[in-house]
């Protein structure tokens, strides 16, 4: 009996960072680039908006933190105009704490364009709970998840690296977090 335990037990622990991730990047209406992470995200949402994924995209950007005084959904502005895609690009200002909060933010910007479909990029180890948590608070829309990997804060063989491991521990906590809380809400 403790051995069969024992085996489940890292059986489960040794999958813990692949259930986190979820990516089926589909056809969609739209894009949502999730706030937070600002390299992997954005350049991911830019290159399947280029692909002709979808014929737009939001940025997501804080209203609330500012860089060097510079408000974040300026820096975001700024990116876009680089990329030379304002006309199918735009800044989805967000005032939410977290991915539960944001998802109020992300409804108003899809109204604007009547969507149904709609593709969120995030980081790989945070699809699984942002897919959730879209599919309980938007669901008017059917949600596909993107990954951007950045092999720096997250892999699959969370036990060998230490960022890994406290990323896949976060994630883990804020997913139970959901399912437990914020769900029945």
């Amino acid at each position: 009996m403790v051995v069969t335990f024992l085996v489940v037990i890292v059986v489960f622990a040794s999958q813990a960072a692949r259930f986190l991730v979820v990516d089926d990047p589909v056809k969609s209406d739209a894009i949502v680039v999730l706030a937070g992470e600002t390299n992997f995200r954005p350049a991911l949402g830019a290159e399947l908006l280029r692909e002709g994924v979808a014929p737009h995209a939001f940025l997501d950007a804080e209203t609330r933190d500012k860089i060097y005084n510079e408000r974040l959904t300026d820096i975001a502005q700024r990116y876009i105009d680089g990329l030379g895609e304002t006309k199918r690009i735009s800044v989805c200002p967000v005032s939410g704490f977290s991915t539960y909060g944001e998802s109020n933010d992300i409804g108003r910007c899809l109204q604007s364009l009547g969507v149904h479909r709609v593709l969120i990029v995030t980081s790989e180890f945070h699809t699984r709970r942002a897919l959730m948590i879209a599919r309980h608070r938007l669901p008017q829309y059917e949600i596909h998840m993107a990954a951007a990997r950045n092999p720096l804060e997250f892999g699959e063989a969370w036990w060998t690296k230490r960022e890994w491991a406290k990323t896949t521990f976060d994630e883990w906590t804020k997913l139970i977090w959901f399912e437990m809380v914020d769900r029945w809400q």
